[in-house]
């Protein structure tokens, strides 16, 4: 087994968190509930706007968030991304050695990416992103000695805009293909994988091992009319597929078969960041030969505990490799 369970590539944002009201967000010119791009003179215009109704600043990203909850299973995780030289830059790493993840963080004199997350009495959440120096990570900053001894290279559709760190991914793949590292991909975004939709099943049908989603980005994925449809024609050639269903639990195919795994019971407090740490239960799992249908337990599980807490992410402190034992197979089902 390779020393690393993952080696996570994602853009690597600072979050901030503001809780805003309908006015000032119409004014801002957002459209609420959305996703939006924006360079750095928005960016720096919209902070000072902001400013008084900041509730929350902290190191942030899917992937980032999903190397974490590695390590909080009991498990071992690297994350690569390009910072800023700059205050956010340091916090992002100093919050990653924290928590115990592998850094792999050069820097730029570009400022490190952001993403105002603005939040609204209704509880929407309207992100404005800033991807600042995150778009320049390149091959050479890959530690490619951590990647060839991980059992995973986790991605995130992220990656794949226009703007994203192509070359990096590109490389990261050819060295985890190389070195026998299986490669996953999270779908993470809706409008990304709206957007993306051909390249994103291109690399899914070529290189993906794994798929996670949610039921609205498996279904844009695969042009399919239902989530039982959409994991079917994803775990096609020897594919995992993960479906997330919410309040629903999960579907898993695999080997042409869809299995349903329950939603645990939890009173659900913040459901950001769940399905960061389904990737991290999913992958614990598979890093450890599970059945496909053992690690989505998991997957659900660790969500659960994410789903029941304030935050994206679970306390520095949290210890989850109880429940990574209590669902461990007592006879492992290897998966070739």
């Amino acid at each position: 087994m390779g020393s690393y369970d993952l080696y996570s590539i994602c853009n690597p944002l600072y979050d901030i968190q503001a809780e805003v009201g309908d006015d000032l967000l119409h004014s801002l010119g957002f459209s609420k509930g959305g996703a939006h791009m924006v360079d750095h003179e928005v960016q720096r215009t919209l902070v000072p706007r902001i400013y008084e109704h900041i509730v929350n600043a902290e190191s942030g990203g899917s992937g980032a968030n999903t190397a974490i909850g590695i390590v909080q299973l009991g498990g071992k995780a690297a994350f690569a991304g390009r910072v800023g030289e700059d205050e956010h830059g340091r916090l992002y790493a100093e919050g990653l050695r924290t928590r115990r993840v592998t850094a792999n963080l050069p820097t730029s004199p570009t400022e490190t990416g952001i993403c105002i997350v603005l939040v609204t009495p209704d509880a929407q959440r309207t992100m404005v992103t800033y991807l600042g120096a995150s778009t320049l990570l390149g091959e050479r900053d890959l530690d490619l000695n951590h990647l060839a001894e991980s059992r995973f290279l986790y991605l995130t559709s992220y990656l794949f805009d226009e703007n994203g760190p192509n070359a990096a991914t590109r490389a990261a793949v050819r060295h985890a293909q190389a070195n026998g590292v299986r490669i996953a991909l999270s779908l993470c975004d809706a409008g990304v994988v709206e957007r993306l939709r051909e390249p994103l099943a291109e690399f899914c049908a070529l290189h993906a091992h794994v798929v996670i989603a949610n039921e609205q980005e498996a279904c844009l994925l695969t042009e399919c009319g239902t989530a039982d449809e959409a994991a079917t024609l994803l775990s096609e050639g020897g594919r995992i597929a993960a479906v997330t269903l919410g309040s629903q639990g999960a579907l898993v195919g695999a080997a042409g078969s869809v299995a349903s795994i329950p939603a645990a019971r939890v009173r659900a407090v913040d459901r950001t960041g769940a399905g960061d740490m389904f990737s991290a239960g999913l992958i614990y799992g598979l890093a450890r030969d599970w059945h496909p249908d053992q690690a989505a337990k998991l997957a659900v599980a660790s969500a659960a505990r994410v789903v029941a807490h304030l935050g994206a992410r679970l306390p520095v402190s949290a210890d989850l490799s109880a429940l990574a034992s209590e669902h461990a197979p007592r006879v492992h089902e290897r998966v070739h």
